[in-house]
């Protein structure tokens, strides 16, 4: 199983099966620990900023079915990460691009991880999906190691004493922080001997005050010292410097704050001044990654340039081919659509068919003509056969009176 300590898949050496009940739950662990080391490298303006990217949720890179999201966008943003984290540890790195194949990159990882001295046990195939506990240990151990070149390493809580449930109701929470912090400051004996030979002066006030707390013993008569005072007088100056006088300070007083404000402002400069020592050493080491980045992108950019210009020409003449192939799949379409529909040799039956009437129609139409023309001369042929008997039989009746 994956840790954030730095153990490989191997290191456990169990089955799937055989892990106990909260193993499924370790890497949601293992993700919240990357998210924080994410944060301490200012993941938010170098990576999410540059990259116009949203935010990483606390479970971003957990596979979980409860958990929906893109695995294209998951892979695209585990890519860009570890390339960063990458560059950050110290080894150089080009960015992922979008059209890149997965499996050379997640490939190229890999292999800086191995570089950067972290086992690694399981195939490239694992990291393609973008999400996992595989996803998750590499970008860990990823951080690890850029944390670890800038100096920086986590340390344990520093707890604050727990207080009475009277001050907690009494005092705010401000008074309560002030409070701790000045019961810090006041220094107490640790020696009972001193504490025995302190003199209290609020108590020998109540005392005095309150004379009534105490049975009072009072002689009857005028006591007589019977202590020579040479004695008296070494037993002072032997317990002369054991005598001290404690003054309890009111917490609430303003020169107790004031004070405190002076020391508080003290250790601010001084820790400002530490601070701003990494930070400027932090900015140097930022400028200069992005100086090899820049250059290095123009290096790339003019050796591809002519490699660019070939894949835009390609790309010009593998559209027109596209086009003319699109047109050509269209008339093939079309021919073949009106090769194999029977409406037209159902048109050109039925215009045959039309045609055979209309020829019929003619036929009647031309033999009732050519009847017509028949009778037309047949009565023309016999008027003129009339006419001629007609002429005929005038002749011979006129001779007699010619």
């Amino acid at each position: 199983m994956l840790t954030s300590g730095g153990k490989t898949m191997a290191d456990d050496g169990r089955r799937e099966d055989d892990r106990g009940p909260g193993a499924a739950h370790r890497g949601f662990v293992v993700m919240e620990f990357l998210l924080e080391k994410l944060k301490v490298l200012n993941y938010e303006e170098e990576v999410l900023t540059k990259h116009n990217m949203k935010s990483l949720s606390r479970h971003y890179f957990v596979s979980s079915p409860f958990l929906s999201s893109n695995p294209g966008e998951q892979f695209y943003t585990f890519t860009i990460i570890a390339a960063w984290l990458i560059n950050e540890a110290g080894r150089p790195f080009a960015e992922p691009q979008e059209y890149d194949e997965p499996n050379a990159t997640v490939s190229n990882i890999l292999a800086e991880l191995r570089a950067l001295g972290v086992k690694v046990d399981f195939p490239p195939s694992k990291l393609k999906a973008g999400s996992g506990e595989h996803v998750c240990f590499v970008l860990d151990q990823l951080a690890e190691k850029a944390l670890t070149r800038r100096g920086f390493s986590f340390r344990r809580p520093n707890y604050p004493a727990e207080t009475t449930e009277e001050e907690s109701v009494m005092e705010d929470d401000a008074e309560l922080t002030l409070s701790r912090v000045e019961e810090e400051m006041i220094e107490e004996p640790d020696e009972e001997e001193e504490e025995e030979n302190v003199m209290d002066l609020e108590a020998l006030k109540l005392r005095t005050s309150h004379p009534e707390t105490e049975t009072s013993s009072k002689p009857d008569e005028i006591l007589e010292a019977t202590v020579d005072a040479a004695e008296w007088s070494l037993e002072v100056e032997r317990v002369l410097p054991q005598l001290k006088v404690t003054v309890r300070t009111d917490n609430k007083d303003w020169r107790i704050h004031v004070d405190q404000m002076h020391q508080h402002r003290d250790g601010i400069k001084s820790s400002l001044e530490e601070a701003k020592s990494y930070l400027d050493k932090l900015q140097e080491d930022i400028s200069r990654t992005l100086e090899k980045v820049s250059s290095r992108e123009k290096y790339i950019n003019g050796q591809l340039e002519h490699l660019i210009q070939e894949h835009r020409g390609a790309q010009a003449k593998l559209s027109e081919i596209s086009e003319e192939l699109e047109r050509v799949k269209q008339e093939m379409e079309e021919k073949g659509s009106s090769m194999s529909d029977g409406a037209p040799v159902v048109k050109i039956k039925q215009s045959l068919t039309k045609l055979k009437q209309e020829v019929l129609q003619m036929d009647v139409r031309i033999g009732v003509v050519e009847h017509t023309l028949l009778q037309a001369k047949l009565k023309e042929k016999s008027n003129m056969t009339r006419d001629m008997h007609a002429t005929n039989l005038q002749e011979p009746a006129a001779g007699p009176f010619c």
